[in-house]
């Protein structure tokens, strides 16, 4: 009886072992750095923000207290992070799945915009319960949204027309809505007030607090976005459309198609979010009623290096400067300096994030030169 001497195991070439020990080190040089990064670029926008308030005649020490008690401080401020977080973070969805395509959808504002439109005409046109008109609004904000970044879409693809310039041009079409009815004066023009069957009830609603269901649809459109993005054939169409297209094309896979889906679909998120934001918070479409929320909700992708499940601390980060900013302003803090401090603090987290991703896109520019 012989007994057959196990099989042996090579171990990995040392240049691989090298490789992973390298690769190691950068991420966590990286790690390092980007924390460093954001610690100085924090401090330098609060140090700015403290020496304008100062200048203004106010305490920079309690106005960055009120910030604090307006976004963390109760659980009314919390509740309201929450609700600001919302919008931002839908938007940030859409940014992630167009940034994993390798496309930046410019036209985030403007996409928000068109799913308040369509969802406050839903609203004020048809008749029902909260059970059809609800439903109904929401549809129609997505289509709305998807239709308005689909003709970017088709236009960069058949075309060869630029979708940032396409949407960056036509996002003016879209302000100062009128309505039939509508109460109007020469400094404002608004839509009709929602009917109370187009508010969305709240999930969960205190004597100085509100909750809004948003928030629960916005965690779930993300745990959604990251399952589908690295679990679904989809998700790898996707991601490798945006690393490689050239090697893509080789496997087969339609940039254009995959970059205008993913373009469609960041589209129709942004006009989910604006009807959110329309049955939950504004009730009525104004000619500001964006306020920025696709802006903030681009800038969150790009800070959470599209992925949906860092984006959703960011975009709360973004909330709770939203919310801080509100009860600054009530203290009497002029509005416009309360948006620059709260510019500043948005600017702080997102410049080291560029900064990372060009020092990366850098690195794998040498790798390439190098092989």
């Amino acid at each position: 009886m012989s007994i057959e001497a196990p099989e042996r195991v090579d171990a990995p070439p040392a240049t691989d072992r090298l490789a992973t020990a390298r690769g190691a080190r950068l991420a966590t040089s990286d790690l390092l750095l980007y924390a460093v990064l954001i610690a100085a670029s924090l401090g330098v926008a609060l140090g700015l923000a403290a020496a304008l308030l100062t200048a203004t005649g106010h305490d920079a020490g309690a106005a960055f207290s009120e910030m604090w008690d307006g976004s963390f401080g109760s659980r009314s401020a919390f509740f309201t992070t929450l609700n600001h977080t919302a919008p931002i973070l839908v938007v940030a969805i859409g940014a992630c799945v167009a940034g994993r395509a390798g496309l930046i959808n410019i036209g985030f504002e403007g996409q928000f915009l068109i799913g308040g439109l369509a969802a406050v005409a839903i609203a004020t046109k048809v008749g029902g319960s909260s059970f059809v008109v609800l439903p109904l609004m929401f549809v129609a904000a997505i289509i709305g949204g998807a239709l308005w970044a689909g003709i970017a879409a088709v236009l960069r693809y058949t075309r060869g027309i630029s979708d940032v310039t396409w949407m960056l041009d036509r996002q003016y079409l879209l302000q100062g809505p009128i309505y039939p009815g509508a109460p109007k004066s020469d400094l404002r023009v608004e839509s009709a007030m929602i009917p109370t069957k187009a508010q969305m009830p709240f999930l969960s609603e205190g004597s100085d607090y509100i909750l809004q269901y948003a928030v629960l649809f916005a965690v779930v459109i993300a745990l959604v976005a990251a399952f589908a993005i690295a679990r679904t054939r989809w998700g790898f169409e996707l991601r490798l459309t945006g690393l490689n297209p050239r090697a893509a094309r080789r496997f087969g896979v339609s940039a254009a198609l995959v970059g205008g889906t993913a373009l469609i679909i960041s589209g129709g998120l942004a006009g989910f979010a604006g009807a959110a934001f329309l049955s939950g918070i504004a009730y009525r479409v104004t000619p500001g009623f964006a306020s920025n929320y696709g802006w903030e909700g681009l800038l969150a992708g790009f800070v959470a290096d599209f992925r949906p499940m860092l984006a959703i601390p960011v975009a709360l980060l973004y909330g709770a400067v939203r919310a801080g900013g509100g009860l600054l302003t009530a203290t009497g803090v002029s509005t416009n300096l309360v948006g620059v401090i709260q510019a500043l603090i948005v600017v702080a987290v997102t410049l080291p994030a560029l900064y990372m991703r060009r020092r990366a896109r850098r690195r794998e520019l040498q790798t390439v030169e190098r092989a």
